[in-house]
Order: structure tokens, then C-alpha cells, then sequence
């Protein structure tokens, strides 16, 4: 599956836009990452544990939003975006879009 951000896919025109495809998950933070987060606060620098649940976070949404396209024959999508959005008390969403397409090959 090919995943740009663009609105094509350089050097494969597109023969056929399937639609919208989307993927998320919703993730919450655990009480050790917290505890660690609350003094890395104090002393500053990388939430390390908070990035890797992201990326864990963004490639399971995206994920999700393959096996959408993929359901719909398509072999490409197109106009990926992410986003995030707080839905309760310590819980993130990260939800991805875009339009699947069949590209030559």
C-alpha cells in the first residue's frame, strides 16, 4: 500500500478514487508514564515514554485505515492526514484519514 500526503502519486497516475478511509484508536496513559512525566517536568527534556505510545498510537490507526482501503481494492491512498483530540480524563485519540486510490503500477 502505497501512503502519501500529496494529492498523487508521482510517477503512477490514478485510475480510480475509491473514497474516504480513515483509522483510530483511543489510548490511555498509564500511571507509571505519569508518575515518570510528572518529574521529567521538573528537570525538563523528552517524555520518552509518551512518544513511543504515540508512534504506537499513529501506526495502529494507521493500520486500521490500510485494512479500509485494502477492503476496497484499493492499492493506494492519497491526502494522508493525522490529528489528535483528548476524549476523557487521561484518553487521547489519534485518528489518520485520506482518500483510497487504485494507481498504476
Amino acid at each position: 500500500m502505497i501512503l502519501t500526503n500529496i494529492e498523487s502519486v508521482p510517477g503512477h497516475p490514478i485510475r480510480e478514487q475509491k473514497g474516504l478511509v480513515s483509522g483510530s484508536t483511543v489510548r490511555s496513559k498509564h500511571i507509571g508514564r505519569d508518575l515518570f512525566a510528572g518529574l521529567k517536568n521538573i528537570v525538563g527534556g523528552e517524555l520518552k515514554a509518551y512518544t513511543e505510545l504515540m508512534e504506537e498510537s499513529r501506526a495502529e490507526a494507521t493500520q486500521r485505515m490500510v485494512a479500509q482501503a485494502e477492503a476496497q481494492g484499493a492499492n493506494a491512498i492519497v491526502n494522508v492526514r493525522y490529528g489528535t483530540s483528548d476524549v476523557a480524563a487521561g484518553a487521547a485519540e489519534v485518528f489518520v484519514y485520506g482518500t483510497a486510490v487504485v494507481v498504476e503500477r
